[in-house]
This record gives structure tokens, sequence and C-alpha cells, in this order.
């Protein structure tokens, strides 16, 4: 297993390399199954990697887009990580994939997690993110559930976990569905970030994200 840095001097260019990255692996599959799948983060970091992977000339109408974790929350909700895609990734050339939402109805999470386990895709690119707490999807440390979401052999796809201190509930892709991934990558920034993910590669007990530091990944960070 191997985890592969890349490392760009700014953010602008780490977004062009992993968009190219990304359009790449998914061309690749629309080529040799006639779709693919990506999942994304949300929250701020990614939105200069949405607008740069938007228009990529790829055949979109091909690929499903779908998220890594959401909060139970209206699609129109300024925390809703489906409003961003839908502001910031599905424009463009983009705007003719398909997206599957993770959360549909908030009134009833274990509906949409049902619903998932028939209707989500094998993954070619799963793209994760990172918190300062070693966090990514919602697999938060500490959380109910976390080991449950962690088990690389578990049957789960999708679990509902409640953040210790972070507001909303959330639905999250397992540890399981997301190493299932053609590639998974890594974006972070930041000297404290890149120290947690050399730590967490070390003390995985400690951050959740070390245990997709033991996965084949790919990093892409900068200052």
């Amino acid at each position: 297993m191997s985890v592969i840095w890349h490392t760009f001097d700014t953010p602008a260019a780490q977004a062009e390399a992993q968009a190219a990255a990304i359009a790449g692996r998914l061309a690749a599959a629309i080529e040799r199954d006639g779709s693919a799948a990506l999942a994304v983060s949300g929250g701020k970091s990614p939105i200069a990697l949405f607008e740069a992977l938007a228009e990529t000339d790829i055949d979109w109408a091909r690929v499903t887009v779908t998220l890594v974790d959401e909060r139970i929350v209206p699609a129109d909700h300024p925390d809703s990580n489906a409003r961003l895609v839908r502001e910031h990734l599905l424009v463009g050339r983009a705007a003719a994939a398909h997206f599957l939402p993770l959360v549909t109805d908030p009134a009833d999470p274990d509906a949409d997690i049902a619903r998932l386990k028939h209707e989500l895709p094998s993954l070619t690119v799963a793209v994760l993110g990172m918190g300062e707490d070693g966090h990514t999807a919602s697999l938060f440390p500490r959380a109910e559930g976390l080991a449950e979401g962690l088990n690389p052999d578990g049957h789960q796809r999708v679990l509902a976990i409640t953040p210790p201190a972070a507001p909303h509930r959330r639905l999250t892709l397992t540890l399981a569905m997301l190493a299932g991934a053609e590639a998974l990558q890594l974006a972070i920034a930041g000297a404290a970030k890149r120290t947690i993910a050399e730590q967490a590669r070390l003390d995985a007990s400690r951050y959740p994200v070390g245990a997709f530091l033991a996965l084949p990944l790919t990093v892409y960070w900068s200052p």
C-alpha cells in the first residue's frame, strides 16, 4: 500500500492538477465501461477544484456525481454540500452530469440510507478532504459509529453520524465503500494539515484519516 504525495506552490496549481487527474480517470472509465462515477467532498476548500473540473472536456452526460458526506439538512440550506456542488461543479460542461444526492428527506435519513444501498454506483474517483481534528468524510474522532464507519470489511455503504462538536447530523460513505474507488484522493492545504496527515500515518487510532492513509491514496497539498 502506498501514498503518493503531490506538492504544489499554490492552491490554484493544486486544483488544476487534481482536476486534470480526475478528468483523466473519468474519461478512461467512460471509454472502458460507458460510464463513470465521482464522489466529492463539501466545504469551501474544494470550490477551486470544482470550478476547474467543471470546464474539463469529458462526456459529462455519462458521469454520476455524488458526495462523500452530507449534512442532514434541506438541499437549499447554506450548509448543504449538495447546494455547493450544484453551484460550483454542476455548471458549464459538467452541468450534463447526473447528480445523486445523499440526503433527499432530512426527516428520514434511514430511508435515504436504504435508497443509497441500491443506488450508489461503484466509484471511479473519490475525493476526500480533512479537518484539523483528523476527520475525513464525516468520520469524526470519538463519534458514535466511528468503528463501523472505519471497518474495512464492513457491509454498510452509508452511515448516519452525529459529530461530537461540529453542527448537524451527517450521512457519510464508509471506509469500505470509499476504499472500493478506482482512485482515492485526499486534498489538503496548509502546514498544519500536512503535519496532521503525517502524524495520522503513524497513529491511525488517533485520527480517522489514518485509516485512509493506509490505503493506496494520492495526496494533493499546497501551502
